[in-house]
């Protein structure tokens, strides 16, 4: 009863517009005040839940990301995934997806994704013709595939809470990446065959070449980060740092378009993103505090143990779970709340950690695509200038390929599991 009447307060805090993270705190504040807890202890609880090493690579992964976006290096890489796919039916929409797989190499956020490119591949489409429906619904449900190749903050976030090698779920995110980039570039050949749109001249070798090497810099990035990670140079955290220093080295010595006025911004974006998400992580610390002492864990794996009687249906279980969620409630927030709970109950089914955190990373990247709160969608209809109402029924057929993949990497686990177990 008592989790059912916190559930609910925070709920209602949220739907009258207070920001997550605050509704969380003044929650379980209000539950140590009536228990007469402390609020010392209260204070400890999302001080301890911030006192984490491996969580410094959140905002530094995002720092990167904002520092890569200001330097204009998504212009070569919309630029070179152009020459290549631009020529094949519905070739901006294959741009658009490898441009994103290419991009989600640096980011490892889906909605920079979706703001970074998002303007420029939309603005793009909408001069050669495509429809503003078809072009917000493929940029939306492309930045899926960043949070799933290296480096991914979502992965950050689910190795530091669920205790996983943050370096075995990079490696196993980069096929279910390259799937979910196959599966939607499939999408889009099938509806620009039926909508007749256009395609790009073929580009000759040597202007594929020339573009190559112009973003050749930029796409090594993921390499150095596996690279240093795995040769024991550095840790997944380290590993952020010098994603940080590479973006600036390479804008010094081969782009040079950063300037001091775009590497402040980058810096200010930066710091409101992270404040935003240490915000949740402490309020999440508390309300983990407050789930442990009303025994929330124990009950939830009671509830999946009556109705799962194997791993697959456990799976089954939770994907329904956290698709429904993911349609009222921001990914970030079940990934923090949900996952602590469900990892042991995992766990004891047998199922690999790595395995079944690529499954929980890939169905909540689909819900920040799935109406009625999809961040993607907010962030493709403002940069795109796209109606919400549109958009938000363009994006239902693209949720296909997506959750095609999922039911794939379920099924076989080999496909999260297979590189990071060559790796060991």
């Amino acid at each position: 009863m008592t989790l059912i009447i916190i559930g609910g307060l925070w709920l209602l805090l949220v739907l009258v517009g207070v920001p997550i993270g605050i509704a969380m705190i003044f929650v379980s504040v209000g539950y140590f005040w009536y228990m007469d807890r402390g609020m010392f202890l209260a204070v400890q609880r999302m001080v301890d839940g911030l006192d984490s090493f491996p969580l410094l690579a959140v905002p530094l992964f995002i720092l990167a990301a904002a520092i890569l976006n200001s330097a204009g290096i998504t212009h070569h890489l919309f630029g070179f995934a152009r020459a290549l796919v631009g020529h094949v039916r519905g070739g901006l929409g294959h741009v658009n997806v490898l441009a994103s797989l290419f991009f989600s190499g640096m980011s490892g956020s889906a909605l920079a994704d979706a703001g970074g490119l998002g303007k420029m591949e939309i603005e793009a489409m909408r001069e050669a013709g495509y429809d503003d429906d078809f072009s917000g619904a493929i940029t939306a449900a492309s930045s899926l595939i960043g949070p799933l190749v290296p480096p991914s903050i979502t992965m950050v976030l689910y190795g530091v809470i669920a205790n996983v090698s943050i370096g075995q779920l990079f490696l196993g995110g980069i096929v279910p990446g390259v799937l979910c980039a196959v599966a939607l570039m499939v999408m889009v050949y099938i509806v620009a065959g039926r909508r007749n749109y256009p395609r790009d001249p073929r580009q000759s070798l040597p202007q594929i070449t020339r573009l190559f090497w112009r973003s050749l810099p930029a796409l090594l990035t993921p390499l150095v980060i596996i690279g240093g990670i795995f040769s024991g140079y550095f840790s997944p955290t380290e590993a952020a740092a010098v994603t940080v220093l590479y973006a600036i080295l390479i804008d010094l010595v081969f782009y040079r378009e950063l300037t001091w006025q775009r590497l402040w911004d980058a810096v200010y974006e930066t710091s409101v993103t992270s404040a935003s998400i240490a915000t949740i992580v402490a309020g999440v610390s508390l309300f983990s505090f407050i789930f442990a002492r009303e025994q929330a864990p124990q009950q939830i794996a009671d509830m999946f143990l009556a109705i799962a009687d194997s791993p697959l249906m456990f799976l089954i279980a939770v994907n329904l779970m956290i698709f429904v969620l993911g349609c009222f409630i921001e990914a970030l927030v079940i990934l923090l709340v949900i996952v602590p709970i469900l990892v042991p109950v995992a766990t004891g089914f047998g199922i690999d950690p790595v395995h079944f955190g690529i499954i929980v990373i890939l169905n909540l990247m689909i819900s920040i695509m799935t109406p009625p709160m999809g961040m993607a969608l907010f962030v493709v209809s403002q940069v795109g200038n796209i109606p919400y109402q549109k958009l938000a029924w363009a994006i239902l057929p693209w949720l296909i390929p997506p959750i095609v993949v999922l039911i794939l990497v379920c099924a076989f686990p080999v496909l999260a599991t297979g590189l990071p177990g060559l790796m060991r």
